[in-house]
């Protein structure tokens, strides 16, 4: 029996299928099209009554399934469901990036007598996304998150003037990118943005590094070198690491900050930059002021304005604008046209994930998952197995406190869910109880509002 006889009998269920916004196609095992759904015309262009009863490649080049096609052979084909991406042109010459479900019909006695391919487009959805992620970042960080507007406002505030500005937080955060986006908006913009990661070179070396050497001042100093101080003269010179300095770097450091002078190694000359300093550390450079490691006189002179940068694990949807970002910056790497999407899985499995490593680690996964996928969807499987497993485990919870909802991730998690509001809240990882009441109390217009058949 195919899914045209089926319906036959039960009037409402074409009714329901007619109404949905996903595609539905079904043909028989000689590709002669049996049902053909709303979503189909608006997707494909084409009209119900045109196609009805036509082999499904005459009437799209390559068919519904593309290279995935179970019935070009002879005979009839033997197969279980699966899901692949495709891009499908309407009869206007417009690309729809899909999701393809495909289904085998079988009769009584189990043999396959057609297909259900069921698409999901996800064009919109992408672009969508794209808009979204313009509209939530600032200098090229990315994130609506409540403690990144933060962030961007100190940013704004700090960037006029010439204060030393402290960058706190976990290692893979985005420190650069904040003290890069700092000099950018200054006065200084136009000058120089030299970086210098102080955990990365011996004591000797980063002197030489820091403040230049003179001819002779050490073996292998074959000619006068300019320092970092000097090349950053008129912009901004960017401490990374720097609780990594060794207490001789410290005094000498803040001997520099104090005078505004400084002297190449093995130099008698007192040379002057006009230099605004930035600094960056993972640690808590207060807690190692107390310990003795730091010295509290040079804390003071590095953080007048102090900028403390969220984990990723704390910035709900954010991964969702993060991953778009980067897929769309690694597809422009490998010369790929359309970068590829996320599947609703593997969504998932991003928002639930602790991300140790912050946003470095999430672009190392989506580097691997663009490895693993054969197509233009990133499904769960294709994850790192660190991420794809965890997500399988039983029982399995969120860390922390509860999530503490922003209208920015609400509107973001309604619309990836395409308004079904228990699909939104377990992208948000809270309780559809939870969700329900957040609409109610803040009078949310969302596009899921008022769709409780789909829950």
């Amino acid at each position: 029996m195919n899914l045209a006889e089926l319906l036959s009998g039960y009037r409402n269920l074409e009714a329901v299928l007619d109404s949905m916004a996903d595609t539905i196609i079904a043909h028989d095992a000689e590709r002669r099209i049996t049902f053909f759904n709303r979503a189909a015309e608006r997707l494909t262009g084409l009209m119900r009554d045109d196609v009805l009863g036509k082999d499904c490649h005459e009437i799209l080049a390559g068919g519904f399934c593309g290279s995935r096609c179970a019935f070009c052979d002879q005979c009839i084909p033997e197969f279980e469901l699966m899901t692949f991406p495709l891009v499908i042109t309407d009869t206007a010459g417009e690309a729809h990036r899909v999701e393809i479900t495909l289904v085998p019909m079988r009769d009584s006695s189990g043999e396959v007598t057609g297909a259900v391919a069921a698409a999901r487009d996800l064009t919109e959805l992408t672009e969508l996304r794209r808009r979204l992620q313009r509209e939530n970042s600032f200098q090229g960080i990315v994130g609506q998150h409540h403690r990144m507007q933060a962030v961007y406002e100190l940013i704004r505030q700090a960037a006029p003037t010439d204060v030393p500005v402290l960058i706190q937080g976990e290692s893979g955060t985005g420190k650069e990118l904040v003290a890069g986006a700092i000099h950018s908006e200054s006065e200084r913009g136009a000058g120089p943005f030299v970086a210098v990661n102080c955990g990365a070179l011996p004591e000797g070396l980063l002197e030489s590094e820091l403040f230049g050497h003179v001819k002779g001042a050490f073996t292998g100093a074959v000619r006068d070198k300019r320092g970092r101080f000097e090349r950053a003269d008129g912009g901004t010179l960017f401490l990374d690491e720097v609780a990594e300095l060794t207490p001789v770097m410290q005094v000498k450091l803040l001997r520099v900050l104090q005078d505004r002078r400084f002297e190449r190694v093995g130099g008698e000359s007192p040379l002057t930059a006009d230099v605004r300093v930035i600094s960056a550390t993972n640690q808590d450079l207060r807690r190692r002021v107390r310990k003795g490691r730091f010295r509290e006189d040079l804390f003071f002179r590095l953080c007048v304005v102090p900028i403390e940068l969220p984990p990723l694990r704390s910035r709900g949807t954010d991964v969702f604008l993060l991953a778009d970002h980067l897929l769309e910056r690694l597809a422009e790497e490998s010369g790929c046209r359309t970068p590829p999407a996320l599947s609703e899985n593997a969504a998932r499995r991003l928002l639930d994930h602790s991300w140790p490593g912050n946003v470095r680690e999430l672009e190392n996964s989506l580097r691997y998952a663009l490895v693993k996928t054969p197509g233009g969807v990133i499904r769960s499987e294709h994850l790192p197995p660190s991420i794809a497993e965890a997500g399988r485990e039983p029982g399995r919870k969120r860390a922390g406190r509860k999530r503490k909802l922003t209208p920015g991730q609400v509107r973001q998690a309604l619309e990836r869910a395409r308004g079904n509001k228990a699909e939104a809240a377990r992208l948000l990882g809270v309780g559809r109880s939870t969700l329900y009441r957040y609409v109610r109390e803040a009078g949310h217009a969302g596009p899921a509002v008022g769709r409780e058949g789909d829950v």
